[in-house]
């Protein structure tokens, strides 16, 4: 996390590092990547700093690119609207 405060300027609340592709995949990423598990999409982990926007009972709304920033007017309205 003090990599990603002190280089990206990332103040919200972060994961501690775990395998997010291949054999290993944490059971979150496996849920969030997987459409047999979340029901909406298949996508993968493109790059650091992919989002996925979830609703407030878990489900996966969204995923977004991690080229889109925290605070994108396509995630503030999301966001707002919920």
């Amino acid at each position: 996390a003090s990599f990603c405060q002190e280089n990206y300027g990332v103040t919200f609340p972060m994961m501690s590092k775990i395998s997010v592709k291949g054999n290993d995949m944490h059971e979150i990423y496996q849920f969030l990547t997987q459409k047999e598990k979340n029901g909406v999409e298949d996508s993968n982990v493109s790059w650091n700093f992919q989002k996925y926007l979830l609703d407030e009972n878990g489900y996966l709304i969204e995923s977004i690119s991690p080229r889109t920033l925290p605070n994108d007017e396509e995630i503030i309205k999301w966001i707002e609207s919920n």
